[in-house]
């Protein structure tokens, strides 16, 4: 033992203000009014003081990721509320909400402190017409750039008549495409399906072979999820819809999001055995998405429907069968309810738990041969290694989750730093990888399939054992479900590409005032200019398909 006196210094444990008056005391004068979110303190801000804000809760407060941008017009005023929180402490969580006139939608951008914020803004301007000051690329995301109007004003037009004409359309550089010195090109790549993962149309610009410049143009499959979810009630008519988001086998998890949002906003309360369903039924879910995922990215470096393709579609549906078996859809499960799950599991339930183990038990052997077949073959290694690289730092700047942040060495998972459902009662492991690029995000995937096996088992465990009598799957809802006039929460849950967020504001009617998607793919995305510029394309195709995007999630 030390005989010196210790320093002030010595053990000292910075600590960052979390509570509402520790913020406003770090905000100051900034702050000219005070909310309270059911999942955060909310700061009411100026328009013109966005970027002071959000970067002294960023660098003084640790609030580094902006996870959400929700914007509304309200009835006498336009506002923007910017969710954010923390990569290494995600239950520590902040609204700071900016409010205009109706006369002057204008608020100062928000893309300077975090580059997540361009395309967040711009479906702000595109569907509601707020105007962000000093935004590098304001234009619509979503809807043609001819597009007359802001659907989600309230002085919107649907009748008018929208055209769009040809010389609108035109290529962009057709006045400089026979210029005799350089060696630019622009080519569009998409919006067929096969090599965009749905229809997303990117516009390269090529430099001899090299990408100079890349940008995604989404909005072909936008189907006004987020609409559709405001004209539905809460109780029975908004969870089918969420199937539809990220169909790609990940429903369960896409509906836990609503029901999460959901049920704190009515304050119902989950039986401890559903969640263990809905923890199986979500892990499954992961592994269905994943094999998806893995197929589909050697079919992108390879070029050809190969041997691996065909075996993740195997083990795929193999998953796919079960979870017929436990909701009796093979995409669009609608199993979830607010308060539990629709039914118990099938009976008889030991030839269903006998199912889940058969395939657990294969697992591991197919696990091992994409290993051989992928990740140790030199063409894909050669073809992934230090490609579509993305720095830890700048994947929180784009608020990248998921795979593709864990893939550049950020420690972040909803079900262990925000823990919901059963999640927090089992032994599992969250997986990285710092290598940040196309071959770490591959990886990232292969390992996490492994953690769901464990998740997955040790749920089968639990409801065999689990006594008859206990095995009650809802909780007691009322009938009808009519939240607080004003009462806002964002929830979200680890989906099988990274956060899925939801955000509703209460009017003190039976539908949503607000209903916002928070897509993880429609963050990813942004992030492909980031890992393709001054690559080829063979390799920015690459590293969109180490994105495991899917656009109905993107355009929602």
């Amino acid at each position: 033992m030390s005989l010196e006196e210790p320093t002030p210094d010595d053990g000292a444990v910075e600590t960052l203000p979390t509570g509402g008056d520790e913020i406003a005391d770090l905000l100051g004068d900034l702050v000219v009014g005070r909310e309270e979110h059911l999942n955060a303190p909310g700061f009411v801000i100026r328009p013109d003081d966005v970027q002071e804000t959000l970067r002294r809760l960023r660098d003084e407060a640790g609030f580094d990721h902006l996870s959400c941008v929700t914007a509304e017009e309200r009835e006498d005023r336009y506002e923007s509320i910017y969710h954010l929180t923390s990569f290494d402490d995600r239950q520590r969580e902040a609204s700071v909400v900016v409010p205009t006139p109706k006369s002057d939608p204008t608020s100062q951008t928000a893309e300077p402190v975090f580059r997540t914020a361009d395309w967040h803004e711009r479906e702000a301007y595109d569907l509601i017409g707020i105007d962000y000051e000093g935004h590098p690329d304001l234009r619509r995301i979503l809807l043609p750039d001819t597009w007359q109007g802001h659907p989600l004003s309230q002085n919107y037009d649907q009748d008018r008549p929208q055209i769009v004409t040809l010389k609108e359309w035109e290529n962009p550089l057709a006045d400089d495409h026979r210029e005799e010195e350089g060696d630019t090109m622009y080519i569009n790549i998409g919006p067929h399906h096969p090599a965009t993962h749905g229809v997303l149309h990117v516009k390269t610009v090529l430099d001899g072979e090299q990408v100079v410049d890349v940008d995604p143009d989404i909005g072909y499959l936008h189907r006004c999820e987020e609409q559709m979810c405001q004209t539905k009630t809460y109780r029975h008519q908004i969870m089918p819809y969420p199937d539809r988001w990220d169909y790609a086998s990940s429903g369960l998890l896409n509906e836990w999001a609503y029901a999460r949002a959901a049920e704190d906003l009515n304050d119902i309360d989950v039986p401890e055995y559903a969640q263990v369903i809905r923890t199986m039924g979500a892990e499954l879910c992961r592994i269905c998405s994943h094999m998806l995922a893995v197929g589909t990215f050697a079919l992108d470096v390879y070029g050809d429907f190969t041997a691996i393709f065909m075996y993740a579609m195997r083990d795929r549906e193999k998953v796919q069968n079960i979870l017929e078996e436990l909701t009796g859809q093979r995409m669009m499960f609608n199993y979830f309810r607010l308060g539990g799950v629709v039914w118990d599991l099938p009976e008889p339930r030991e030839e269903f738990f006998e199912m889940i183990r058969d395939f657990l038990d294969d697992l591991p052997e197919a696990l091992e041969e994409y290993h051989d077949l992928i990740t140790t073959n030199e063409i894909l290694q050669s073809r992934t290694i230090d490609t579509g690289v993305l720095p830890p730092e700048v994947a929180k700047s784009y608020g990248a989750t998921g795979p593709v942040a864990r893939g550049s060495g950020i420690d972040y998972d909803l079900r262990r730093d925000d823990p919901y459902g059963y999640y927090d009662e089992l032994e599992w492991d969250v997986v990285t990888e710092d290598g940040c690029d196309n071959f770490s995000r591959l990886l990232v995937r292969l390992r996490e399939v492994e953690e769901s096996a464990k998740i997955i088992e040790q749920c089968v465990d639990l409801l065999e054992d689990w006594p008859e009598e206990e095995r009650t799957i809802q909780s007691n809802v009322p009938r009808t479900l009519r939240p607080d006039d004003d009462a806002e929460i964002y929830r979200a849950v680890e989906a099988a590409k990274g956060e899925l967020g939801i955000y509703i504001r209460a009017d003190g009617t039976e539908e949503p005032g607000r209903f916002k998607i928070r897509s993880p793919c429609f963050s990813n995305l942004q992030t492909l200019p980031e890992m393709s510029n001054g690559e080829y394309i063979p390799d920015m195709v690459a590293s969109l398909g180490s994105l495991d995007i899917v656009l109905g999630e993107v355009d929602r």
